[in-house]
């Protein structure tokens, strides 16, 4: 069944793949149009004219595609990783004992959903941004996604950039998993491991079934295949979130953040290809799915060795936005204490990672998505980190 899933959403990810599902709607019509004793001119009309408009939806989508990416080209360089390209935004100039810093974003998300932070540094240090495949400028990639796949691909794509580490590894949510995974396979290549209140995996398994991480993995889908037709339903998923007062406001001080690169991006994004990536590697935000890819990509007690790392982010779930579970909303006061409880351990446990660990923690009342919530405090941390070894001694903190 996997490898059956992994194919049709190879094959569903090709834009064009519109046009064929078109072609099958009118050949399937055409076919129980033939077999039916009654009725089947009436069934051949409506199916030929579902096709029909199937069709032109299809051209239509390729057509505003093909005009978003005339309009919007790649800032940076497209990287070849052999038969598949990705993206990747390289700004700043290295300066003596500054490291270079890569960002990922949260989310199956490109590297302009952190691109305040990238603004922030290029001045600073070299800083660099990555399009996962499948977001972005980057082309999709074989399938299925995985954070594992991916932590070798982003490696790869700084090597073949020519770009010089030891770098910062800077990673929010699962984005944070994924730099975790770099750091795993690629020790050498480590400065710091900056992990912003990362996605702990622990959390997916022994944790409430929680009905956010099913609805992105549905929506995905839902997208994907509504995009073959140029049918964008992030509005409507929007303005669903939007219900919720305290998403509503991360909705906006993301988008102030961010400004308006980050918001060409989303026309560029504007594809299939995007949201069949998402629902391929969100299969590992499921309790079956971290078993299929657990060894390859949990980072655990020890296996940092003593890199250097940085756990940013709330001490306390109660006060930010994980209060807004439904699943910490139903039952007594217990259940909703427990869960948060159990999301700060599960957290903290990346502390155990290695024996340089640090934890940074976020002001009262923030919550997992303070990178966007308290930008200037986040920039703070950071630049602590960056801007350390060039501080003369006798200004250091101890």
């Amino acid at each position: 069944m996997p490898a059956r899933h992994d194919t049709i959403l190879y094959l569903m990810s090709r834009d064009w793949a519109g046009l064929p599902i078109a072609i099958f709607v009118a050949l399937t019509t055409f076919l129980i149009s033939t077999l039916v004793q009654s009725g089947g001119s009436l069934i051949r009309s409506i199916g030929f004219a579902v096709a029909t408009i199937l069709a032109l939806a299809s051209l239509r989508h390729l057509a505003v595609l093909a005009k978003a990416r005339r309009a919007y080209p790649p800032p940076g360089c497209m990287i070849d990783l052999g038969g598949y390209r990705v993206h990747l935004l390289a700004e700043g100039t290295l300066r003596p004992n500054r490291p270079p810093v890569v960002w990922f974003a949260g989310g199956h998300a490109s590297g302009y959903a952190i691109y305040h932070l990238h603004r922030a540094f290029r001045e600073e240090t070299r800083s660099i941004l990555i399009d996962r495949p499948g977001t972005g400028w980057s082309d999709v990639g074989p399938f299925p996604r995985t954070t594992a796949r991916e932590a070798d691909e982003m490696v790869l794509a700084v090597e073949r950039a020519g770009e010089k580490g030891p770098f910062v590894w800077a990673g929010h949510s699962f984005g944070g998993l994924l730099a975790a995974n770099i750091a795993r396979r690629r020790p050498d290549l480590v400065h710091t491991l900056v992990l912003l209140d990362p996605t702990p995996l622990e959390t997916i398994v022994f944790g409430p079934r929680l009905s956010a991480l099913k609805e992105m993995r549905r929506s995905a889908w839902l997208s994907g295949m509504a995009q073959l037709f140029g049918l964008d339903l992030a509005k409507r998923a929007e303005a669903k979130a939007r219900l919720n007062p305290l998403y509503a406001k991360i909705i906006d001080a993301t988008r102030d953040v961010l400004g308006v690169e980050a918001a060409d991006v989303r026309n560029v994004e504007a594809n299939a290809g995007h949201f069949f990536a998402q629902a391929s590697i969100y299969r590992e935000l499921s309790p079956e799915g971290v078993a299929e890819v657990a060894w390859d990509t949990v980072v655990y007690d020890r296996d940092l060795g003593d890199l250097p790392v940085w756990l940013v982010g709330p001490r306390d779930d109660a006060d930010g936005d994980i209060a807004a579970l439904p699943e910490a909303q139903h039952g007594d006061a217990a259940n909703a204490q427990r869960m948060f409880h159990f999301f700060a351990a599960t957290r903290e446990r990346y502390l155990a990672t290695s024996s340089r660990s640090r934890r940074v923690v976020a002001p009262k009342g923030s919550g997992h998505n303070f990178v966007y919530e308290i930008p200037d405090w986040t920039i703070g941390v950071m630049r602590e980190l960056i801007c350390a070894d060039d501080t003369p001694p006798q200004e250091r903190a101890v």
